[in-house]
Formats: C-alpha cells, structure tokens, sequence
C-alpha cells in the first residue's frame, strides 16, 4: 500500500501580481519536462535475408565459449565445425529474439528504480460577494508518492535478478545453438557419407542387373529365380533416396540454424567435433556444476528475483499513512495551517494474498532447481555408460565391416572371374553394405552423446585441457546488472 506524503503550499496574492509570476513558473516546468521526453523514429521490417555467408562477420570476441572465441572466422575456404557453430551463434534468428528479451528485463530493471513524478497543483479563487476586507485568493500545491520507497530496493533487486536470469538463459541458449550445429555439422557429413557408399554400390550393381536382365529375355532365369537380384537392385535405391532426402532434410534445418537463405550454399570442411571428456574431468565438472552452467546459474537468478518479491509483498502489508500540511489564506485575509494524517486499517486485505502467491511461487522454484539438477547428474551418469558402450560397438563393429569389405572383394574378383554365382554375391555385397551402414550411424550416434554430455557438463572438454576449456565466463554472465 502506498504511504503518500503530501506537502501543499498556498498563498493568497492579488492577480496582478500573480499572474507572471505564474505564468513564468508553468513554462519553466513545460521547458523542463519536455528537455527529458523521448522521441519516436520508426523501425521499418526487414524482409530481406542473408544472401551469402561471405558477406557475414562473426566477432570471435563475442563469442560465449573460449574455444570459440580463438577461432578466427574465415568462410572464404568453407566453413569448418568450429566457424559454423560461430555463424549460428551470430545470425540464428531465435538467439536474436533472446537478445531483444535480454534488453527489455534491462529496461525493467531500469524501471524498476525509478520513483514517481512529482505532481504539482494550483488553484485561484474568487469571491462571489462583494464587502470589505475580501481578495482574491491564490493555492499551490507540490505533491509526491514516498509508497514506493519503502518496496523501492525490493522492486530493484528482483528487477536486477530478473536481468541476470535472462542473460544466464541467454547464454544457456547460445550453448544449445552450438551443440545444434555440431549435430547438424555431423549430420550433413554422415548422410554425405552414406550417398556416396549407397552411390557406389548402386554403381556396382547395375552390372549385375543387366546381366539378370538379359537371363530372363533369354529365359535362362525366371522371375523366381531373378527375385533376389532385382530386389537388392531396387532396396539400394531406395536407401539412396532416404539418404539424400535425408541429406536435404539436414541442410535446410542448418540453414534455418544459421539463419540463412535456403539458396545460399554451404562449403562444410574438415572434421565433425568429437571432442569427448573422460572420467576425471566429468568428476571435477560434476563438482563445480552449479557454479558454472547458466541454465542452474539462471534457475539461482530466478529463484534470487522471487525472494525480493516475496520480500516487497510483506513490506507492502503494512498501512498506508497518508500525511499532509497545509498553509492557507481565504478571501478574508485569514490565514490558517495545519496538518492531517490517514491510516488505512489493516482489517481484510493486508496484502495477505499476494504474500501468500509469493511463497507458492518460491517453492514452486525451489523444487524445479532441485528437479533440474537431479535431472541433469542423471542424464550425464546415463551418457557416460551409453558412449562406454558404443565406444566397445564401434570397435566390435569395425572389425566385422572390415572382414565383410575384404570377403566383397574377394567376392567381386571370384563372381568377374566366373568361380561365384550370382545369388552369393548378391549375398556377401549385401552384408557388407549393411555393415557400412550400420558403422555410419553408430558413429552418429556417438557424436550425438559425446555433444549432449557435452553440454550438459557446462563447458567445452578435449584432451589436453578441458577442465579449463569453460564458456565465457558465467560468473560475469550471473553477475551483470542490467
């Protein structure tokens, strides 16, 4: 409840006198107010979009990782893993929307601080009967609200939280966003790689299907008999048209990723990210976790803005005092002064509902933040034992497509020299391809983990220096004051 403190000053002068001195007064306070207002310039929508990354910069010192912000940005020969999780961060329209948030919580907290104009009154009275001793008489009055001082520090810490919340969800934004585009970097490569494996065994096989096809118009086969031979045929072009839709599919959500045309062309070089911490620095980053991931820094943020609403809540339960003074002359010439005082009473409301809303709201955050980080040292234990056992897969699995490939070439010399039937080529081919397949999206796989836990650990990790490979530095991040 607001407490008001009214301070009215009045005097009693003859118009003549008065007037200018009123007059001067009033453009004074209009030259004033008006020497602070805002102005308007409009902001028209841009519907244009990048049409080529070479025209893009991307500042490394704005980057939100340390090994990001090494990376020198050059797309002049085509984009590397580390330069396109640069782009994204940079140009991804979301991550732009999530900035426009972080400058309104600064312009709340910006607001949160300000306390109410002042309100300035005048009044003039005139008697309506004429007699002796009767003037005219004059009022001013300045008035200003001091409610808002006593929730002032509670409305500007909250305000000031909230601002660090925003930019700690920002932050944990731009992590995601790189981690998105690592994923999408391995994608376009491994779907790359399965057309080109698919291709290739396309290539092979049509040989051996026109060789099928001219037995059957000779009637050295049946239908029956050719079954197999033009069902491999077929089933390796269907997996080349899953694998090139999938390859688009890819490429237009990393373009949509880096906020880019479709029709703009990507070069993507050098090799995905693979960069997996090991036990010992999955051990110290468990330690430190709360102490350097933003989305937990930003659920600490949030929980810090409703204690300070909580805290405004209580202090707006007291009683509204209202407390004036006057000084005053009729149109007798009688002067008088005075005060006067209200107090609002605190039988049915005292703002025992907002109180109660506040401490819901504070335990609803402090059990969400209990919920995310029990949440969060699960996923990373259940990461940990997943990439442990692709890592025995992919081993296991390599050595079985090595030994496939090796019998598909001996295959491929026996059937071209005569010693091999079709049917068992066809056999051995397939197996083989399978196993390809199979090895490729194992390995996918592992990049999706290695990159989840990743992120999930708060930090950047490689093997020589991980443990210091930490993002920009959240402390500042959950520690900026809008």
């Amino acid at each position: 409840m607001p407490v008001a403190l009214r301070l009215r000053l009045s005097r009693c002068l003859p118009l003549s006198r008065s007037r200018p001195r009123l007059r001067i007064i009033v453009m004074g306070l209009i030259a004033t107010t008006c020497a602070g207002c805002a102005t308007y310039a409009p902001l028209p929508l841009d519907n244009m979009l990048g049409a080529s990354v070479a025209r893009l910069s991307v500042p490394a010192s704005s980057m939100p990782t340390r090994p990001l912000a090494r990376h020198r940005f050059d797309a002049s020969n085509g984009l590397d893993v580390t330069e396109v999780a640069m782009l994204a961060v940079a140009n991804n329209p979301q991550l732009k929307v999530k900035r426009d948030a972080l400058g309104i919580a600064r312009a709340q907290a910006f607001a949160a601080g300000l306390l109410p104009d002042p309100q300035i009154s005048a009044g003039m009275d005139f008697p309506t009967s004429t007699g002796p001793g009767q003037t005219r008489a004059f009022n001013a009055g300045l008035s200003e609200d001091i409610g808002a001082l006593l929730t002032r520090s509670a409305r500007t810490t909250a305000a000031r939280a909230h601002g660090r919340q925003i930019n700690l969800e920002l932050l944990w934004a731009e992590w995601q966003t790189i981690a998105r585009a690592r994923l999408l970097f391995d994608q376009m490569r491994s779907t790359r790689a399965q057309v080109h494996l698919l291709q290739r065994e396309q290539q092979a096989l049509l040989p051996l299907g026109k060789h099928i096809h001219l037995a059957l118009v000779h009637g050295n086969l049946t239908y029956t008999e050719a079954n197999s031979g033009l069902n491999a045929l077929a089933d390796v072009r269907r997996q080349l048209a899953d694998a090139m839709r999938a390859h688009r599919h890819a490429n237009h959500v990393l373009h949509l990723l880096l906020g880019l045309s479709p029709q703009v062309a990507l070069h993507l070089v050098g090799a995905p990210w693979h960069a997996v911490p090991d036990t010992a620095q999955v051990r110290h980053a468990l330690a430190s976790l709360p102490k350097r991931r933003p989305d937990l820094l930003a659920l600490q943020a949030g929980y810090a803005a409703q204690e300070a609403h909580l805290r405004g809540a209580i202090l707006a339960q007291f009683p509204a005092i209202t407390l004036g003074f006057n000084r005053a002359r009729d149109t007798s010439n009688v002067y008088t002064s005075g005060f006067s005082i209200g107090i609002t009473l605190p039988l049915f409301n005292r703002n025992r509902g907002n109180i109660a809303i506040a401490r819901a709201t504070r335990q609803q955050l402090h059990d969400a933040y209990a919920a995310r980080l029990l949440a969060t040292r699960s996923d990373i234990d259940r990461l940990q034992h997943d990439l442990t056992a692709l890592d025995r897969q992919i081993k296991t699995q390599t050595r079985h497509a090595q030994q496939l490939n090796a019998a598909r070439s001996a295959a491929m010399h026996a059937w071209h020299a005569n010693q091999l039937d079709w049917p068992t080529y066809l056999a051995i081919r397939g197996n083989a391809l399978s196993a390809d397949l199979q090895l490729i999206a194992l390995h996918r796989q592992r990049a999706t983990q290695a990159i989840a836990l990743t992120t999930l650990l708060g930090g950047d990790w490689n093997t020589s220096g991980g443990a210091h490979a930490m993002s920009r530095t959240t402390s500042n991040a959950s520690s900026t004051t809008p």
